[in-house]
């Protein structure tokens, strides 16, 4: 959270909300985005769509486009969704809206656009998951419970800091990811938590091959293991347990349910491979001694388990979460406070905090008449192979086809893999339209162009059910140029469809804020708290809210009576075992937690893993043109972090250019050389806007940075289907040539309005 004004001069100034230990240094890219000439300021078209009408085509992010004026776009685009409503039936729509637009709740991308698909069209063809998320989401509901309930509420940084002895974090907990929420943060306490458990004597042992994913304060022990090998780590820390009579024998006997089958699998009594510690180190490179010492202390006091989201963004992602759940279990400290099992701690800032004790209201969206649905990270696939089968748990579906993609509030060029796929299956869509503050490489794919507001042009409410304030987001600037806010745009849509009514429900903005504070207001007032009128509250600037107990949540209830307050699982346990998954006859998850070995890993044309995981200088893509994430850039190129030894065999200096590549694509990066990595492996942050060097190009080449030209375009399993862009095999050369300009942040060519029509 942060507060804003305009100077004398016109320049908008913005500082952390007073009492934050440790403000998010991205409040920097937001006075530097005000008025960038990466902002759309009116409505464009793309030429071809304007003068040829829809359907499939190659041209999308070659074309130029057409600056029109609001009524004729939107008379234009509410005749497209009525063609393709009639012919085709709402499920010929895609409302993907995936992403990060506003912390507020109002103004909150995805519910608007589906709002709007469902009173004024019928419905869409949805996804479930998240990028973020995905093998975790799916996963854990079969063997611990839903992820919201299980990861938030549970395990918080006050208990840690006052019982916790060892926190083994695999994939570690990055300060960078924990600077954002959705819904805003008051205060960031992260940093301060781990440094207060430190001194207190608590050994945090970060797992993975990046140094920085735990912050220095927390004195962490460093395992260095190569990307993919956690799963085995723990697998062998499990035997050791098993071995020295170390596993709580009564914990997994009364709380869970098929550990008789893993335990098989350790022993290899299931397929004749023992995975102890020796097997584990031949994998990780840990030593098995170390191994077996780490297993040892984690069985002396208590000790929490994390899983950083990190980890299952990955080919075979859902393992580690499972895997890391039966360590845990294993241990037999799920449910005691700092102890057992949290996954994605440390991984956004609402985890590890305790919730809030009155509800806090999105927008309604209606319902969806439309019951298709893919994985989110699957539009590719849908788009590419429409009417084809695939699983996805326990359920075999098929792709809808889709003629219409309508877009707001996210960038999929950031967060799908494969980009050179992606583009070619955008191209087999009739129109893709987008609702975009700035010239992202979306927009430049797209057909239908609308300007929209950021954040700070349009007023809003910040809250989540995780932080004790409740923010008035004020309108600080003038949007640019003809920017309207979503609400704004799907209102002249929805009365062209004849739904006007149906979607506004006869409230401004303002009337909206009002409606969705008071559900708020009624439960402070149900427990006799200050809790003041909307217009109050917007005069004041925010409001505290009060917290639940930190009582441990689902989990402890569980751990009290595990025969009143079951877990919501097919069993009612810890589902060590899942016969629901084993049933489902995936040969990439099966019936326990399994390590597989990585198909996408280096080799003698590739030796180098890429972790392509968040920045540190921007949330996800957004405001990448800002000041902040423009000052971390080496000759405007993102940075890729390498290891010396590695940088040295290919003569390769600080502060060099260079080029990774692969058979999927290439970009260039400036090189950071650092012993923060590991050897043999390479980190180039997701987030650089896409910037083709030859936008007609099959294989890519970005000349920016984007590491989605190199990342594989598969499911996690056939369980989840989740995303799989943390890893995948590069070379990496020196850039000796010279440099081609970066365009990422300019404009495309635009013909502006009054020019040929």
């Amino acid at each position: 959270m942060f507060r804003g004004e305009v100077d004398e001069g016109g320049a908008l100034r913005v500082r952390p909300r007073p009492g934050d230990p440790d403000p998010s240094p991205l409040l920097d890219n937001i006075p530097s985005a005000v008025g960038h000439r990466a902002r759309i300021p009116r409505p464009a078209v793309r030429r071809g769509w304007w003068e040829g009408g829809p359907g499939p085509t190659d041209r999308r992010g070659r074309d130029g486009f057409v600056e029109v004026g609001w009524d004729e776009v939107l008379d234009r685009l509410a005749g497209e969704l009525r063609r393709v409503r009639d012919a085709h039936g709402p499920r010929g729509i895609y409302g993907g809206s995936y992403g990060w637009a506003s912390a507020g709740r109002f103004h909150h991308a995805q519910s608007q656009l589906h709002r709007f698909l469902n009173t004024a069209v019928g419905g869409y063809v949805g996804s479930v998951g998240t990028y973020s998320g995905a093998a975790a989401e799916t996963i854990l509901p079969h063997v611990l419970g839903p992820s919201g309930p299980v990861s938030k509420g549970t395990v918080t940084w006050e208990q840690i800091g006052a019982h916790t002895d060892t926190v083994l974090a695999f994939g570690g907990m990055a300060i960078k990811n924990s600077a954002v929420a959705a819904g805003g943060v008051s205060a960031h306490i992260e940093r301060a938590a781990m440094a207060a458990a430190a001194r207190r004597g608590t050994r945090f042992v970060l797992v993975g091959p990046l140094r920085t994913d735990l912050p220095p304060e927390a004195d962490a022990r460093w395992l260095v293991v190569p990307p993919g090998s956690d799963t085995a780590l723990m697998l062998g820390l499990l035997h050791t347990l098993v071995v020295d009579g170390l596993h709580d024998v009564a914990f997994l006997d009364r709380y869970c349910v098929g550990w008789e089958v893993l335990e098989e699998y350790l022993l290899g009594k299931s397929d004749g491979t023992v995975r102890d510690a020796e097997w584990a180190s031949g994998i990780t490179g840990v030593p098995a001694g170390e191994i077996v010492e780490l297993a040892r202390r984690a069985a002396t006091g208590r000790t929490l388990v994390t899983v950083a989201q990190s980890l299952q963004r990955a080919e075979f992602g859902e393992q580690p979460v499972w895997a890391g759940l039966a360590l845990a279990a294993a241990l037999g400290q799920v449910g005691l406070p700092g102890g057992g099992f949290c996954y994605g701690l440390g991984s956004i800032a609402y985890y590890g905090r305790r919730k809030v004790a009155v509800p806090v209201s999105p927008l309604p969206q209606g319902r969806n008449g439309v019951r298709e649905y893919i994985p989110v990270a699957r539009i590719a696939d849908m788009l590419l192979h429409p009417g084809e089968e695939f699983d996805h748990d326990g359920r075999r579906l098929r792709y809808p086809h889709v003629r219409l993609a309508y877009w707001i509030g996210g960038n999929p060029f950031h967060h799908h893999q494969d980009l050179g796929r992606l583009r070619r299956a955008l191209g087999r869509l009739d129109t893709f339209v987008v609702h975009e503050p700035a010239w992202t490489a979306t927009a430049r794919h797209a057909d239908v162009v609308l300007p929209a507001t950021m954040t700070i042009e349009r007023d809003d409410i910040g809250a989540t059910s995780l932080d004790p304030v409740m923010s008035a987001m004020h309108r600080l600037v003038d949007p640019p140029g003809e920017a309207r806010d979503d609400f704004t745009i799907f209102t002249g849509l929805a009365e062209r469809l004849g739904a006007g009514p149906e979607f506004t429900e006869g409230r401004d903005v303002r009337a909206w804020l009002a409606h969705l504070y008071e559900r708020t207001r009624a439960g402070l007032l149900r427990q006799d708290l200050p809790a003041p009128t909307f217009d109050e509250f917007w005069a004041a600037g925010e409001v505290e809210l009060p917290l639940r107990a930190d009582d441990g949540g689902l989990l402890a209830e569980f751990r009290a009576d595990p025969d009143r307050k079951r877990l919501p699982t097919p069993s009612g346990r810890i589902e060590i075992g899942s016969r629901t998954i084993a049933d489902f006859g995936y040969p990439d998850c099966p019936g326990h937690p399994a390590y597989f070995a990585p198909t996408d890993a280096p080799d003698g044309r590739h030796p180098l893993w890429l972790v392509a995981n968040q920045p540190a200088t921007r949330l996800h893509s957004q405001l990448d043109y800002g000041a902040h994430s423009a000052a971390a850039k080496v000759a405007g190129r993102e940075v890729v972090r390498i290891h010396p030894v590695d940088a040295a065999a290919r003569g390769v200096v600080d502060g060099q250019v260079v080029r990774l590549f692969n058979d999927r694509g290439a970009c260039l990066a400036g090189a950071r050389v650092t012993d923060d990595v590991a050897p043999g492996v390479v980190q180039l942050p997701t987030g650089a806007w896409f910037d083709p060097a030859d936008p007609a190009d099959e294989v890519p080449f970005c000349v920016h940075g984007n590491p989605n030209v190199l990342t594989r375009d598969v499911g996690s399993s056939a369980l989840a289907q989740g995303c799989t862009g943390q890893h995948t095999a590069v070379q990496v050369q020196r850039w000796d040539g010279p440099l081609p300009p970066v365009r990422a942040h300019e404009p495309p060519p635009i013909e502006p309005r009054g020019g040929r029509r």
